[in-house]
């Protein structure tokens, strides 16, 4: 069983959240929320669902987790500038762990840096910023790129998170 962060913050995209979160505990994983501090709400984008954050971005420690699950929306460009959300994401890439995000989940590891030299794909809206980065740009429904997994659309949440349960097993 493994521990994967959700990180989150208000007006993330509904199903990018929900279907990863329950596809990871119904897989027997430990799934938990770091928001940008403990125990604030995080409503979803789209009006269907809420998640309180049950760790701040301040406490989280990238040898405790297996990997992370950023779903997208608007929340990424919340976390994205936030020091400890950044340093949580460049600890877990320096170990060689899972980093996944979809749609605009690829904002925070953007701004983590650990794109370079690694294959992507994202929401068409941060194409150019995925290119920027360094990585090479694919537009396919998952792209697996050595510890990074990544998904353009809710379209695409069945490659998605088949490829991160693959990752985790």
């Amino acid at each position: 069983m493994a521990k994967i962060a959700f990180l989150l913050a208000g007006g993330f995209e509904d199903s990018e959240m929900i279907n990863p979160y329950e596809a990871i505990k119904e897989a027997g994983h430990e799934a938990v929320i770091i928001g940008l501090e403990k125990g604030v709400e995080c409503p979803g984008k789209q009006g269907t669902v809420s998640y309180t954050a049950e760790l701040g971005a301040a406490d989280a420690n990238g040898s405790d987790f297996a990997g992370v699950v950023i779903p997208g929306g608007g929340a990424p460009e919340a976390l994205r500038v936030n020091e400890d959300v950044v340093r949580f994401v460049k600890e877990l890439n320096e170990q060689g762990k899972l980093i996944s995000g979809i749609c605009h989940g690829p904002q925070v590891m953007i701004s983590a840096d650990v794109l370079k030299g690694k294959e992507a794909t994202s929401y068409i809206g941060i194409r150019d910023d995925i290119k920027l980065a360094g990585a090479i740009y694919k537009d396919e429904e998952v792209v697996v790129g050595e510890n990074i997994v990544t998904s353009r659309t809710p379209a695409d949440e069945p490659a998605f998170i088949r490829e991160i349960l693959a990752k985790l097993s």
